[in-house]
């Protein structure tokens, strides 16, 4: 995942589930597409947020299209490589 955010990006955290369900459905209001990003133990929460919009939002036409897997290199707290997992999921309308 690179370090520029795009406007049509959200990146999953640790913030409540339903704060990126807002944020993606605000974004979606404005765009007609946007990508949820997530990495190593997040990537739970981005999936729920994508289902939530998918599912329970589906009277407003939100689909899932593209989900993009892959892994990242980093650096850990006492210095070694390890791989982290990353998830990309595109919702559009």
């Amino acid at each position: 995942m690179s370090a520029t955010k795009a406007s049509n990006e959200i990146f999953i955290g640790k913030k409540p589930l339903m704060t990126y369900v807002t944020a993606a459905l605000v974004q979606l209001a404005n765009e007609p597409s946007i990508t949820i990003k997530a990495r190593g133990l997040s990537i739970t929460r981005a999936i729920d947020v994508a289902q939530i919009i998918a599912q329970r939002m589906d009277s407003l036409g939100y689909k899932v299209g593209n989900v993009k897997l892959g892994s990242e290199q980093m650096q850990s707290q006492n210095g070694r490589t390890r791989n982290v997992s990353t998830i990309e999921i595109v919702i559009s309308k």
